[in-house]
C-alpha cells in the first residue's frame, strides 16, 4: 500500500484532477459559461476541497489526542500497578524507544503489560486474603477473640495499596509464628492432660475435664444471671433519672447482654468479675442519686398528673397532691418509689379515661364554641352602628348569619350531649364529671336558665309592648307626646361580657339555685372548673313574679317597666 503524500499517490492524484478538470473546462465549453461564471465554479470547488481538508485534519487530530489520553491512562496505570505489586525491575517499553514510536505502537505495547499486572494483582490479593483468614483463625483460637471483633479481618484499602512480596513474607511469617504458638500451646494442653489423667490414675479419682466443664458452664450461668439483673436495674434508674447518653455509653457492653442467651455472650472478658463490679458500682451511685431527688421526682410526675388532668378536665386524685406527698415522704411513713409508681398508675389511668371520654368532650367544645358565639352576637347586636358601612361591616354581617344559625342548634347541642352522657354513665357504672362536677347536672341547669332567659326577654317585649299602648294613650288625652328617654348606661345582661381587650369570653355562670326569684344565669361547664374562673362575674337578677296588665295603674305600669326593663332598647332587627 502507498503511503499518503508519497509522489507516486501525489503523482496519480495530479493527473486524475488534471483530467477532470479538463473535462470539466469542456462540459462547461460546450454548455457555454462564461469566463466569470467559470471562475466562480472553479473557487468553490476548491473552497470545498481545502473544507474536506480540514475536516479530516480536525479529526486526525482529535483520534491523536484521544490516544495521547489513552496512552497517558495506560502508563498511570502501571505505575500505580507497579508500585503496589513493588515490580520495580519493569521498565516501561515507552521509555527505551519514546520518539521513535507511534501512539498506536506504544498502546499495543503497554496494554499486554498492564493486563498482565492487574491479573497478578488480583492472584496477591487472594493470597493476601488466605493469610489474613488462616490469622484471624488462629488469633480467635489463642486469644479468645471474636474474628468479627478482631482488628486483622479483610484486607483493608491501605493493605490493598502494598501487595508487595516484602508485604506478604511479612504476613508468612506472622501466620508461621501464630502457627509454632498454637503447635506450642497444644502441647502444653497435652502435656497437662496427660498429666491430670495420670494423677487421677495413681489416686483412684475420675478423670475431672467434665467437672470442671460443668463448674464453669454453672458459674457463667451465675454470672449471666447477676449481670442482667444488674442491666435491669441500671435501665430502670436511667429511666427514672433521666440519664443523658453519655452515661449510657460507658456501659453499652454490659446492656448488650440484656437480649442475648447464655450460648450467645462470647466477648471476651465480657463476664468478668471486674465488670460486674463496675456495674454494681452504678447502680449504687444511682440509687444514692435517686433517694436524694426522689421528692423532686414525685412532685414532677405529680406536675404531670395535673397538666393531663387539666387538659382533659378530670379532677386528679388527691391522695397524691403536692403537700400531701411531701408530708408522707418527710415522715417517713410512705416509701417514695412507692408513691411514685402510685402516680405513675394514676397517669396511665386518666390517659385511659381520657380515651373513652373522647367523644363527649369533643362535643362539649363545640357546644362552648356555640355559646361563644351567641356572646358575640349579644354584643353585636348592641351596637348601635352595626349598620354603617365601615370597615368590616360586611364580615361582621356574615358572621352574625353564621352565629344566628349556630344558636339555634345549640338545645339539639345540649339534649344530645346529655343523651351521649347517659349512656357513657350506663356503660361505665359512674358519672361523667366535667371538672369535678357532674356534667348531666350541668346540662340540666343549662337549659332550665337558658328557658328562664327567653320567658324573660317575652316578658320585656310585652312590657315594651304596653309601654306604646300608654304612650298613645297619653297622647290622646294630653295632645303630645314625649320623646322616649334613652339611657347612655344600659347594658344587656344576658349571661355573657367582654373582657379588657374587647373580645367576647365564653359564659361563665355559677351553679345557683334557679326557682322563685332566683338569677337565670346561663351555666357551662367553664363555669364550674376551678383552673377557668379568672372570669366570673355577676348578673343582674330579673323578676320571675308575673305581671297583672289590668289591675295596674298608667302609672305604675311605666314605673314598673321603667325600673325593670326601662334602659332595654328594642330588640334588633334580624338580618
Amino acid at each position: 500500500m502507498l503511503a499518503i503524500g508519497s509522489p507516486s499517490i501525489s503523482l496519480s492524484a495530479s493527473t486524475t484532477c488534471t483530467a477532470l478538470l479538463r473535462e470539466l473546462e469542456q462540459l462547461w465549453k460546450d454548455i457555454g459559461e462564461s469566463q466569470l461564471e467559470k471562475d466562480r465554479m472553479l473557487m468553490e470547488l476548491e473552497r470545498e476541497c481545502l473544507d474536506i481538508y480540514r475536516r479530516k485534519v480536525d479529526e486526525a487530530a482529535n483520534t491523536k489526542a484521544r490516544f495521547h489520553q489513552t496512552v497517558a491512562a495506560k502508563e498511570a496505570e502501571l505505575a500505580t500497578l507497579m508500585a503496589t505489586l513493588g515490580e520495580h525491575d519493569i521498565h516501561s517499553p515507552l521509555k527505551a524507544d519514546k520518539r521513535s514510536a507511534s501512539l498506536k505502537e506504544k498502546l499495543a505495547s503497554i496494554t499486554p503489560l498492564v493486563e498482565d499486572l492487574n491479573k497478578k494483582k488480583d492472584e496477591r490479593l487472594k493470597q493476601f486474603a488466605d493469610i489474613t483468614a488462616q490469622i484471624d483463625k488462629i488469633s480467635g483460637e489463642i486469644y479468645g477473640i471474636h474474628p468479627l471483633n478482631s482488628g486483622v479481618s479483610s484486607i483493608t484499602v491501605m493493605e490493598e495499596q502494598d501487595l508487595s512480596l516484602r508485604r506478604l513474607n511479612e504476613y508468612q511469617s506472622q501466620l508461621r509464628g501464630l502457627q509454632k504458638e498454637k503447635s506450642d500451646r497444644l502441647q502444653k494442653v497435652l502435656q497437662c492432660v496427660n498429666v491430670v489423667h495420670s494423677l487421677c490414675g495413681v489416686l483412684g479419682l475420675d478423670f475431672g475435664l467434665e467437672q470442671t466443664i460443668l463448674k464453669l458452664k454453672t458459674e457463667r450461668k451465675a454470672r449471666v444471671l447477676k449481670l442482667k439483673d444488674i442491666v435491669a436495674q441500671l435501665f430502670e434508674l436511667w429511666n427514672l433519672m433521666d440519664s443523658s447518653n453519655e452515661e449510657r455509653n460507658g456501659f453499652l457492653r454490659v446492656t448488650s447482654i440484656s437480649g442475648s442467651s447464655e450460648s450467645q455472650i462470647t466477648e471476651r472478658g465480657i463476664l468478668s468479675t471486674e465488670m460486674i463490679e463496675k456495674a454494681s458500682a452504678e447502680v449504687e451511685r444511682l440509687a444514692k442519686l435517686k433517694a436524694s431527688r426522689m421528692k423532686e421526682l414525685v412532685f414532677k410526675k405529680r406536675l404531670e398528673l395535673e397538666d393531663i388532668c387539666r387538659v382533659t378536665h378530670i379532677e386528679p386524685d388527691i391522695s397524691t397532691a403536692a403537700e400531701k406527698a411531701s408530708a408522707l415522704i418527710d415522715s417517713g411513713l410512705v416509701d417514695p418509689s412507692e408513691l411514685l409508681a402510685n402516680i405513675e398508675a394514676q397517669i396511665l389511668k386518666v390517659k385511659e379515661e381520657a380515651l373513652s371520654r373522647r367523644e363527649i368532650t369533643d362535643r362539649i367544645d363545640k357546644w362552648l364554641s356555640a355559646c361563644e358565639e351567641e356572646n358575640w352576637l349579644d354584643e353585636y347586636n348592641q351596637d348601635d352602628n352595626r349598620y354603617n358601612a365601615g370597615r368590616g361591616a360586611h364580615i361582621n354581617l356574615k358572621r352574625a348569619e353564621r352565629a344566628r344559625v349556630t344558636i339555634s342548634k345549640i338545645p339539639a347541642m345540649v339534649d344530645n350531649l346529655i343523651n351521649k352522657t347517659l349512656i357513657w354513665e350506663d356503660e361505665n357504672k359512674t358519672q361523667f364529671r366535667y371538672d369535678g362536677v357532674r356534667l348531666v347536672s350541668i346540662l340540666d341547669d343549662y337549659k332550665l336558665t337558658r328557658q328562664l332567659k327567653e320567658e324573660e326577654k317575652r316578658r320585656c317585649r310585652d312590657q315594651k309592648k304596653l309601654q306604646d299602648l300608654l304612650l298613645n294613650q297619653k297622647e290622646a288625652m294630653y295632645g303630645s307626646k314625649p320623646s322616649p328617654r334613652k339611657s347612655n348606661s344600659f347594658r344587656k345582661t344576658n349571661g355573657y361580657r367582654a373582657n379588657s381587650n374587647g373580645s367576647s369570653m365564653p359564659p361563665t355562670p355559677r351553679r345557683n339555685s334557679v326557682s322563685g326569684g332566683g338569677s337565670s344565669e346561663l351555666l357551662t361547664p367553664r363555669s364550674y372548673s376551678g383552673r377557668q374562673n379568672g372570669y366570673f362575674k355577676e348578673m343582674r337578677r330579673l323578676s320571675t313574679a308575673p305581671l297583672n296588665f289590668v289591675a295596674i295603674s298608667k302609672e305604675d305600669s311605666m314605673s314598673s317597666y321603667t325600673s325593670h326593663c326601662g334602659s332595654e332598647p328594642e330588640s334588633p332587627p334580624q338580618l
